[in-house]
């Protein structure tokens, strides 16, 4: 066993700045793309109760005047304040929203929702916020909407899971009769959304209201402090704008990489197991595939693809790829959260070849819980911190301390990746170093650390949304529509 250290990767800001932080980056520098256009304007709808609407708007006229750091903290990297949302600095941009953008819902038709069975009142709720999405998709001055989730609704309906394991986690976690959620208001919402042109932005009450008790768990307030809240809020909204807050650098040497992250969910209805990829590349545009059905193994109990439906897969997915983006990568490299079968195996490949690829390499993303290590004194480990147990696994803390910050921002032992490659050519470790880097392009949040690297959480988070989605129901391509 061998453990290294690797360096916290760089991200790319306007004019070619670089910085390992999110926020401190855009700080500094700027948006990846603001200087196309200059400045970006960010034109809004709200849909929610009335009252919600006032709230959030007061908040956002406050955040655009910047928002102080968490008082009474040493942490002064991990908790900075929010530069305020307008031209002058932060993410130059500023965003508009107007009374003809504003749906109001009437309070009485979401009080009704609490006398419902909750499966029943997700499903309520998500017909009477879809009304206002419809009214909206025509609305040439609309760029995103943001939702003010009802205040009254639990978070999901709940039933029983079928004893079929699932890796849409990367720990590998799976369905064994457990109560597994089957109306998620999110998930609903966002795939009754997917038929219109606006990205929708769902926010919690206790996002802009710090004196509100959420009804269901009596918790009062936020997790996270105000400035951090604002921070990934407009991060989202800038994105789903068509912004590009942040890039992974790339320098003229590199092959032109894209990265596909796979996985699969199941339909709404536990029928049938189905592929999805999110194809991304190192600028930062990321597109959804969806595959074929998938078969659940006997010998792992996993859900794995046939050989003609992994080719049409990686297929479909570089077509796209070409599509989006006038020419075909160089190189691809597959990120898979459980085994790949010899007949995934010989699809990808023949996808490869077919396509033309000059490389074409697979990794297995796991967790892995049956070793820890600890620095001196019984501090966690770095983020960063590379194992290499053999030829074909090793181990990546994308959680752990980090030194930038000058602590360990978690509240659990960190757990590391497992990273088995399966079909490579790029050495281990700097493998590893594309995955801690991918972890950082999460634009739903602003801290470095993490965890999962972007394509498999975006594969599993589409997953979520499209079992709820009719199979031949058109759908966006766009990741934007998803987060």
């Amino acid at each position: 066993m061998k453990a290294t250290f690797i360096e916290e990767p760089l991200l790319e800001f306007a004019g070619g700045g670089r910085h390992i932080d999110p926020r401190h980056g855009i700080w500094d520098y700027g948006p990846a793309d603001i200087a196309d256009p200059t400045p970006r304007v960010v034109r809004a709808a709200i849909v929610g109760p009335q009252q919600s609407i006032d709230g959030l708007g007061a908040w956002l006229d406050r955040c655009r005047l910047g928002i102080a750091a968490k008082p009474d903290t040493h942490l002064t990297h991990l908790y900075i304040p929010f530069p305020g949302f307008d031209l002058a600095q932060g993410f130059r941009s500023i965003l508009s929203f107007t009374p003809r953008l504003t749906r109001a819902i009437p309070r009485r038709q979401l009080d009704a929702l609490s006398g419902l069975h909750p499966k029943k009142a997700v499903e309520n709720a998500v017909a009477i916020y879809d009304a206002e999405l419809s009214a909206l998709h025509d609305e040439p001055s609309c760029d995103v909407v943001i939702v003010c989730r009802p205040d009254n609704l639990m978070d999901a309906a709940m039933s029983k899971a079928p004893k079929v394991r699932d890796d849409t986690e990367v720990d590998g976690s799976w369905a064994d009769g457990r109560d597994v959620i089957v109306a998620d208001f999110h998930a609903l919402l966002k795939a009754r959304s997917l038929r219109y042109k606006q990205p929708i932005q769902i926010v919690r009450r206790n996002t802009w209201d710090p004196r509100f008790r959420d009804p269901h768990t009596g918790r009062v307030g936020a997790n996270q402090d105000e400035a951090t809240r604002a921070w990934n809020l407009h991060t989202a909204l800038y994105y789903k704008n068509g912004g590009v807050p942040w890039r992974l650098p790339r320098t003229a040497s590199d092959l032109t990489s894209c990265y596909i992250g796979i996985a699969f969910y199941q339909t709404a209805d536990a029928s049938l197991h189905t592929s999805v990829a999110q194809v991304y590349n190192q600028r930062g545009d990321g597109v959804i595939v969806r595959g074929g059905p998938a078969t659940v193994s006997k010998e792992d109990r996993r859900p794995h693809l046939s050989e003609d439906d992994a080719f049409d897969l990686l297929e479909t997915a570089l077509q796209r790829y070409r599509i989006e983006h006038r020419h075909a990568p160089a190189r691809v490299v597959l990120h898979k959260a459980s085994n790949y079968t010899p007949a995934e195996i010989a699809g990808f490949n023949q996808a490869a070849h077919t396509e033309r690829l000059d490389l074409l390499e697979l990794l297995w993303l796991t967790s892995f819980d049956q070793l820890r290590l600890y620095r001196q004194g019984q501090q966690p480990p770095l983020r960063g911190t590379f194992v290499t147990l053999d030829d074909n696994r090793h181990l990546l803390y994308t959680s752990g301390a980090v030194p930038f910050y000058r602590t360990y921002p978690g509240h659990y032992v960190p757990q590391p990746l497992g990273i088995r490659t399966v079909q490579t050519e790029s050495g281990p470790e700097s493998l590893a170093e594309e995955i801690l880097a991918l972890t950082k392009m999460n634009w739903n949040q602003t801290r470095l650390d993490g965890r999962v690297p972007i394509t498999l959480r975006t594969a599993r988070t589409v997953g979520s949304i499209l079992r709820h989605h009719g199979s031949d129901a058109p759908m966006s391509g766009r990741y934007a529509h998803y987060m």
